[in-house]
């Protein structure tokens, strides 16, 4: 019997903390990871008559929404940022940021069968669909950077600033703050199901309590130290200024932003951890 037991390669135990990121339990499931990026990026577009072009097809016309809507009704300034790339720089990585929080949200609820069958690590499911999401923003962020392209060849008063360098810093923060939110939001609708309906809808007002159709010097400065208390504000400021050098946000609000992203992120996963040892019983 103790034979037996030394050739097992691979032995489960119960989870004894409620804070665990087993990092190297993670990456052994690395190809199951890859895997589900696989089906949800080919899932989503299957059967589908433009197919990949959807990838396209969504920021470009809520760009020109914006430039419509916000630009020649509304005629809200963009700062001297031509109006097609200032709505399509803040579209993009708002994209990026809504779809890691709302796939993640419905971890258990969409994957609680697969979950109830076969044992393996829970937390591959939500980073699947970080990863599945980060693809689809390089390829609008491809987008975006031929028509900055064009726009300069054309004349466009603007410049990089050093910022650029750290474009994948603010991209990784919009995914771990995104990753965060959405496994503490995944974890309460085990028990309240209805949550489900409200994510979607606090997004879209979330979008508009952000600087992405109109620039940040609109807010009054009374009400911009609450302003910037919203997390995605310094990270999109910063992204914006990484193309268009129109200012970094201060050290202090930066600070508070990666605090909060870092808080979001552990308090997820301890309410992912408890939550998943019994979840089975309540989804």
């Amino acid at each position: 019997m103790s034979t037996e037991k030394e050739n097992w390669t691979t032995v489960i135990t119960p989870k004894n903390s409620f804070f665990r990121l087993n990092l190297k339990e993670l990456w052994q499931y690395r190809d199951l990871i890859f895997s589900f990026v696989k089906r949800d990026i080919t899932a989503t577009y299957k059967q589908t008559i433009l197919g990949p072009l959807w990838f396209f097809i969504q920021p470009i016309f809520t760009t020109i929404m914006f430039l419509i809507v916000f630009g020649n009704i509304a005629k809200i300034p963009t700062d001297g940022i031509p109006q097609v790339l200032f709505y399509m720089n803040g579209i993009i990585l708002w994209n990026y940021f809504s779809k890691c929080l709302v796939s993640t949200s419905n971890t258990f609820v969409t994957n609680s069968a697969i979950f109830k069958k076969v044992y393996f690590s829970r937390l591959t499911m939500p980073v699947s669909n970080v990863i599945s999401a980060l693809v689809q923003f390089l390829i609008q962020f491809g987008l975006f950077i031929v028509i900055l392209i064009g726009y300069k060849f054309n004349g466009a008063n603007f410049k990089l600033s050093a910022a650029v360098f750290a474009v994948p810093l603010f991209v990784l923060q919009m995914a771990v703050l995104g990753l965060g939110l959405g496994l503490i939001i995944t974890s309460l609708t085990t028990k309240y199901r209805d949550l489900t309906h409200l994510v979607g809808f606090a997004v879209q007002l979330w979008m508009y309590a952000t600087p992405i159709v109109y620039p940040l010097s609109m807010v009054p400065e009374k009400w911009r130290n609450l302003y910037v208390l919203n997390p995605v504000v310094p990270i999109l400021e910063g992204f914006k200024h990484a193309f268009f050098s129109t200012g970094m946000p201060s050290i202090t609000e930066y600070g508070i932003s990666v605090a909060m992203t870092v808080f979001f992120l552990v308090i997820g996963i301890f309410i992912f951890n408890m939550v998943e040892k019994n979840f089975v019983d309540t989804v």
